[in-house]
């Protein structure tokens, strides 16, 4: 009975030792798949280490030149819309705080804010030269910055720390396991808890990946050469450069896609890549109608070709 005791004893320690070994993982396992969301008291997020900030933009109205009759309604509408992609753009940063990797905020905020406002310049430049002299320079206000708790570092911060929450998911449950099973004694249950950490924080990494940029794929665009009425020779070298300049930007968007395969959380292509393509082809387009207009008809509705879509 008394050599018994000792043997039970030990047995009962390898138990809870492997349990404690399952429990520890199940705890690294449970933080890790709830990084980075923001608890209930309020407290800074996990996954990001500054607020959102807000973004700022040049105010261009004290820019304009008087505005003939004709064109101010137009005027007044791109001015209004102007104002309301500020106040989207500080809704998108808001909505994604601590999602991302390396340059997000300018990557998929604030350059596609940038993008949206030139065309917006852009046309209230041309409703203006309708009926007066065409103001010029008016994209030197499309820039906008980032006034942030944090900077425009924050998109970077919050990517380093994905990045170290999966790392400190695999290696916490792999040492966690470790050291239970070494105190119990069970080995085989230490093992087996570690690799369960492990696992579980290489599957997560793998699903966020796929709720972005799942794979590269090619960008395809509607080809408008063959929508442009006749070039005027004075006209024909500004129309050029922004033909080349359409093609540069499907080139660069291409990149971008195969760059940030496995990045961003839903819709990513679309609001990273797909969505700044189609603003910046909208400002070529409305520079070779500008162009076209200056010695000719001007032609209209060409922005009707700037959508673009992902073929998978």
């Amino acid at each position: 009975m008394s050599r018994a005791l000792p043997k039970y004893n030990k047995r009962r320690v390898a138990f809870i030792g492997g349990a404690a070994a399952v429990a520890l993982s199940g705890t690294v396992i449970a933080g890790f798949a709830l990084a980075g969301e923001t608890p209930a008291s309020g407290g800074t997020n996990a996954r990001t280490l500054a607020g959102p900030g807000t973004i700022s933009c040049p105010d261009v109205t004290g820019q304009l030149p008087a505005v003939p009759a004709s064109a101010q309604a137009e005027v007044d509408s791109n001015l209004a819309q102007l104002d309301t992609q500020i106040q989207e753009a500080n809704k998108r940063l808001v909505d994604t705080v601590g999602q991302g990797g390396p340059n997000f905020v300018q990557n998929a905020i604030l350059g596609p804010l940038e993008d949206k406002r030139v065309a917006a310049l852009n046309r209230i430049e041309t409703a203006i030269g309708r009926a007066a002299e065409k103001p010029e320079g008016l994209e030197a206000f499309a820039a906008c910055q980032l006034n942030a708790d944090g900077g425009a570092g924050a998109g970077e911060a919050a990517g380093g720390e994905a990045g170290a929450g999966e790392e400190a998911g695999a290696g916490a449950g792999a040492e966690a396991g470790a050291e239970a099973g070494a105190e119990a004694g069970a080995g085989a249950e230490a093992g087996a808890g570690a690799e369960a950490g492990a696992g579980a924080g290489e599957d997560a990494g793998a699903g966020a990946g796929e709720a972005g940029n799942a794979g590269a794929g090619t960008i395809s665009c509607p080809d408008v050469t063959g929508e442009l009425p006749a070039i005027p020779a004075s006209a024909q070298a500004e129309v050029d450069r922004n033909l080349g300049d359409l093609d540069t930007q499907i080139q660069e968007a291409n990149k971008r896609l195969v760059d940030t395969v496995g990045q961003g959380g839903p819709n990513f292509v679309q609001n990273a890549i797909l969505g700044p393509l189609e603003d910046k082809r909208v400002a070529a387009l409305n520079r070779i109608e500008t162009a076209i207009g200056r010695a000719a008809e001007k032609p209209e509705g060409l922005e009707a070709f700037a959508a673009c879509q992902l073929n998978q």
